[in-house]
């Protein structure tokens, strides 16, 4: 009678060791500009991150019940501070894949030096830059926000729709100053408009007087402004009023900063308006992350750029699922079978969900917070442009762009 109980216990033993094996932990990197100019962006984005990783590990897990975590590494929002972190990243912790960059110019330098090189796959949900649209990054490199090849082309629209005909422009020198002011330029001057002025400015001088004074010649009626508000952004806003020069700004999402009311003030900011990637209106996934998010955080669903933050974050979990694998070959080629139609739909919250189809051999559809990211050929998604202004100690968005 002991040698069938003995056999009966070891087929469960291995049974269990089988199962354990089945399930593998899995290490995520997320490059965030912790400090630097985007700091005070970083909060809710992170927090938004966080929140995926959660809605994975309280579903059940990765790979068969394994833990999904995040290791998070300080970029700076800069380029070598970005490769550093990317390179430990993918190193040192052996990340599956990277969530991030944040700026343009960070994702990019981390890409080229670290991610491509090594193969793995790298998901921005901010980065702009239409350099990024022809990287040659053998699929690897990914973005959930529309180039700002789409966003001059809607300020444009949206600066002549107020009436606006003839501005100066400003813009920061790096990957997301230089394309954004590009397209910009070139849609508004074929629309009729006229730049009277235009011109890029280093991001940590501690003085834009000079250069102010030549933007505000030729009668400009507003200053288009590109740049960090922790950046130069705000700094050239205040000097910009206390010179008297502008009086009205027009900004991107880098502008689109707490910081910059709280350095110079609402009042200030009444005539001005910004553009930035935004989710549709009418989304009732995204409305449900937001009541979760703020559940959880007690604020900050409103912040710029959650929604992508945790797209991109359950992008990458749910390729890693559908490969099977840690293999980062593996990861990226699964991307676009998770994201893209046809699939039966998944969204936010719906990791189990996701998991169960995905093991039945179904395809999926993820749709997000941030609506649907249709990848193309390369990497890159159309999107929403949102307007927005200042209202008391934040910004309303008044209209919505696709």
């Amino acid at each position: 009678m002991k040698k069938p109980i003995l056999a009966v216990a070891l087929s469960a033993l291995l049974a269990a060791q089988a199962g354990f094996a089945a399930a593998e932990d899995v290490k995520v990197g997320t490059v965030m500009g912790i400090t630097g100019p985007l700091a005070n962006f970083i909060p809710p984005i992170l927090n938004a991150a966080k929140l995926a990783e959660a809605d994975v590990n309280a579903g059940g897990g990765i790979l068969g019940g394994g833990k999904f975590e995040l290791v998070v590494a300080d970029g700076q929002a800069a380029a070598q501070p970005s490769v550093d972190a990317a390179t430990k990243l993918v190193n040192l912790e052996n990340v599956a894949a990277v969530m991030g960059a944040l700026s343009s110019g960070a994702t990019i330098a981390a890409a080229n030096a670290v991610t491509i090189p090594n193969g793995v796959l790298q998901v921005s949900p901010t980065a702009t830059s239409p350099a990024m649209t022809d990287m040659d990054d053998g699929d690897f490199v990914y973005r959930i926000v529309p180039s700002d090849n789409y966003q001059g082309e809607v300020l444009a629209k949206i600066v002549l729709d107020e009436g606006i005909e003839r501005v100066a422009v400003a813009y920061v020198n790096n990957d997301y100053g230089v394309g954004i002011a590009g397209t910009f330029k070139e849609n508004f001057e074929k629309l009729g408009g006229t730049i009277t002025g235009y011109e890029k400015h280093e991001d940590k001088k501690n003085s834009y007087r000079g250069e102010l004074a030549t933007l505000a010649n030729g009668d400009p009626q507003a200053l288009v402004l590109i740049a960090y508000a922790g950046g130069s952004g705000a700094k050239i806003v205040k000097q910009s009023l206390e010179a008297g020069l502008f009086d009205r700004f027009i900004g991107t999402d880098g502008l689109r900063d707490d910081l910059l009311i709280e350095q110079v003030g609402a009042e200030a900011l009444a005539t001005s308006f910004f553009s930035a990637p935004t989710s549709p209106a009418e989304n009732p996934a995204g409305e449900a992350l937001h009541k979760r998010f703020d559940e959880t955080y007690g604020e900050g669903s409103d912040k710029p750029f959650v929604d992508q933050s945790y797209d991109a974050t359950m992008l990458i979990a749910l390729a890693i699922e559908k490969a099977g694998t840690t293999d980062r070959t593996a990861i990226k080629d699964a991307l676009r079978f998770v994201a893209n139609a046809p699939g039966e739909i998944v969204g936010p919250g719906e990791w189990e969900k996701a998991v169960k189809l995905l093991a039945e051999g179904k395809d999926i559809n993820y749709e997000g917070a941030a609506g649907s990211h249709e990848f193309d050929d390369n990497g890159d998604v159309a999107g929403f442009i949102g307007k927005f202004v200042v209202e008391g100690d934040s910004y309303k968005q008044i209209a919505i762009f696709e």
